[in-house]
């Protein structure tokens, strides 16, 4: 379909769709959406990038594993607490996948769903800024936690809308693309802040340093909401949705019928090691070097280059072979956890800022690989016709248990930070050794180990 415009502000827009989208065709192939949402395209696409580089800052800026375990620690909280913040997160966008799925199928306009869960993240960061100076430590605390908890579910159910408004206003071969930019965009601008946080405020500590990073965060989800909301959806039609029970026991039957579904789900549950790991980094990291607003910014720096940097090559990695890249990340994981253990073992002369910036790259680093690769395998092992119900049974699963990770959070308050990361470094070992027993992604939907017809 052609698109033609004598509108200089259209031209613009198509400009940098273009440049962004890599379509340098004067025909525009919009395969997989209707005729009359290709000539929206182009602001559909942008916007959609706008959304995900807000966004995807605002993830780092009160990151459940780096800036808000800081901002626990700066007013006095149990390391409980922050033990929480990364299990909260995955439970609470997990598991309400399978519950809202068949409720979002009766809104025609899905765009709506993620705009009002975007809006409502900003506002709970916004009430968890007002509850870290307006209540005593344990109570600030306890209330950051359970703000962050309705944040992750409201995450969760934005995400399954995006899921589906992203099928219905971009079309197949400008996905993965507008995915990167969304991702690239984002992890840029993650590193100018860091960059700024590293050597803007000086030495200044503790609630002041954190405390503005949540309230931009919160206005970030907001911009990222009105982006969403302006984008140009068509209807669709609803109904056909199943219920959660059904879903549920159509998906144990799965996890027992498929014996590769079912390791991959044991493998996934085992590499949460490395995904709940970070914030007893910085934990650690706290108690050996301080909480200064320059560590805190190299820290952020550590992280958001590893993101830039590592997904491109596991993205290649996965495609060649996503069981792999587990093995690998996984392996990552556990080393991370044994420099870390060597750091705290050097004497304290010896301990570096630089140095544990390190640790946070490869960890983070073992953090994009595990999420890279279980999408990759998962979605290239899963039957077209029953994905989502592969996925979101994964998801389910998956966040029910992260939330024992409050115990791992529990274990550090009563003895050390490094402790915790001792354990989840040596689940992350025994995650990389299983991924290696994995069948093959064509083969993980099989009954007796074939390739799926």
């Amino acid at each position: 379909m052609t698109k033609t415009t004598d509108r200089p502000d259209a031209d613009r827009l198509d400009l940098a769709y273009r440049i962004l989208s890599g379509d340098d065709s004067d025909e525009r192939a919009c395969r997989a959406i209707p005729d009359s949402a290709c000539t929206d395209l182009p602001r559909n696409y942008l916007l959609n990038v706008a959304n995900g580089a807000a966004t995807k800052l605002a993830e780092q800026l009160a990151s459940p594993g780096l800036v808000l375990p800081w901002l626990l620690g700066a007013i006095g909280a149990p390391a409980t607490l922050a033990g929480l913040l990364v299990p909260v997160k995955q439970s609470g966008s997990l598991l309400p996948q399978l519950a809202v799925a068949a409720r979002i199928r009766a809104i025609p306009h899905r765009k709506w769903v993620w705009a009002a869960a975007g809006a409502i993240q900003a506002g709970l960061l916004v009430l968890i800024a007002l509850a870290a100076v307006g209540l005593p430590a344990l109570a600030a605390g306890i209330a950051i936690v359970g703000l962050f908890a309705l944040f992750s579910i409201a995450s969760g159910i934005g995400s399954v809308a995006f899921q589906d408004v992203v099928g219905k206003t971009i079309p197949k071969g400008r996905r993965g693309r507008m995915l990167s930019n969304r991702a690239a965009i984002g992890g840029g601008l993650t590193l100018a802040a860091a960059i700024a946080l590293r050597y803007g405020p000086g030495e200044q500590a503790r609630i002041e340093i954190t405390l503005p990073l949540v309230l931009a965060a919160a206005a970030l989800w907001l911009l990222g909401a009105l982006a969403f909301a302006a984008m140009q959806e068509e209807a669709t039609a609803t109904g056909g949705g199943r219920s959660m029970l059904s879903e549920l026991g159509r998906g144990l039957a799965l996890f027992r019928e498929r014996p590769g579904y079912r390791r991959f789900v044991v493998v996934r549950c085992l590499l949460l090691g490395v995904e709940l790991a970070m914030p007893f980094y910085a934990l650690h990291a706290a108690a050996l070097l301080g909480t200064s607003a320059s560590q805190l910014g190299l820290y952020v720096f550590a992280v958001g280059l590893a993101n830039v940097v590592s997904s491109p090559v596991w993205g290649t990695l996965s495609d060649r072979d996503s069981k792999t890249v587990l093995a690998w990340s996984g392996a990552l994981g556990g080393l991370t956890g044994l420099g870390a253990l060597g750091l705290t073992l050097l004497p304290a002369a010896l301990h570096s800022a630089w140095i544990y910036a390190g640790l946070f790259l490869v960890l983070g680093v073992a953090i994009a690989g595990v999420r890279l690769g279980r999408k990759t395998y998962l979605v290239d092992g899963a039957p077209e016709d029953e994905r989502p119900l592969y996925v979101a049974f994964a998801n389910t699963a998956v966040g029910a248990l992260a939330l024992s990770g409050g115990l791992v959070g529990l274990l550090a308050d009563l003895t050390a930070p490094i402790v915790a990361i001792v354990l989840l470094a040596a689940l992350s070992a025994v995650g990389a050794l299983a991924a290696q027993g994995l069948p093959t992604a064509a083969e993980m939907a099989s009954k007796r180990g074939a390739p799926a017809p």
